[in-house]
């Protein structure tokens, strides 16, 4: 076993130490009013060990939420990716075409989860022009709002908000997630590669897990132009889905790889 100082046995046993999900989300939050933070400061200010902090770090880096660098963390360097306006407002047809096939697989009286993206607003719109007798829980305000009015019953996320994506994350989505389980989950991706779906928005990443987890059948709605694409988060692997529903069938390498994972390819329907 490691030599522990007394100063870190000192740090576990005390009471005042605060849980996982509130530590994670205060780091999170001093990487908002500066742009680094120290181990060994973190662990005096929660009063937990080094390696506490370290796994916390490890954890949130993971999810593509901050960047491990030696002694501490800063946040994600994050190069230019189109805010939910911009992308709802290229290859409409693509996503709608997506949107409606994907909403034709919830039944009357099952379970949902849909994450946020502008493919994932289009999926809403079918579903609630279906008029399906659904319960949905989301971590995005429009696809809330374009549900609300309608069959779905509807529960939003807690979390941080993310302005441009119109999107809560953070440890509040997820822990909120994890209290369910349900029939299905839809998400969309920054990218689908052999590996699996990826994700360059900050703190996506983690949702989509979760979901995938939390869900009986997990399906990713994605279009043809992002085959091949790799985001800054690895969602998951091939076979944690049961459905990719996309605008035109992979070809090469990707489908190959689809269907070594039983992944079943649903190809939306052209008007």
């Amino acid at each position: 076993m490691a030599n522990v100082s007394a100063k870190d046995r000192k740090k576990r046993s005390s009471p005042d130490r605060i849980r996982k999900s509130e530590r994670r989300r205060q780091i999170l939050l001093e990487l908002k009013l500066r742009p680094h933070v120290r181990i060994s400061e973190l662990s005096d200010k929660f009063q937990v060990s080094t390696e506490t902090v370290r796994r916390d770090f490890d954890a949130l880096a993971d999810d593509g939420l901050i960047s491990r660098d030696h002694g501490g963390a800063s946040a994600p360097a994050q190069g230019h990716y189109p805010s939910l306006d911009e992308r709802t407002n290229a290859q409409i047809e693509e996503r709608a075409r997506i949107g409606r096939k994907a909403a034709e697989l919830i039944k009357d009286g099952e379970t949902v989860m849909i994450d946020s993206g502008s493919t994932t607003i289009q999926m809403a719109r079918s579903l609630a022009y279906l008029g399906t007798q659904c319960t949905v829980i989301t971590n995005s305000i429009p696809v809330a709002m374009t549900l609300g009015h309608g069959a779905p019953d509807v529960l939003l996320c807690p979390g941080q908000y993310l302005p441009a994506e119109s999107a809560l994350v953070g440890t509040e989505t997820i822990e909120f997630l994890r209290r369910f389980h349900v029939d299905h989950c839809m998400i969309g991706a920054s990218g689908l590669s052999e590996e699996g779906p990826s994700e360059t928005v900050q703190g996506f990443a983690a949702v989509k897990r979760v979901m995938l987890r939390q869900a009986a059948r997990g399906h990713l709605l994605i279009g043809s132009h992002k085959f091949g694409r790799k985001g800054l988060a690895l969602v998951g692997a091939l076979d944690e889905l049961e459905t990719v529903i996309v605008d035109d069938k992979p070809e090469g390498e990707l489908l190959s790889a689809l269907d070594g994972g039983n992944v079943t390819i649903l190809i939306a329907d052209r008007d």
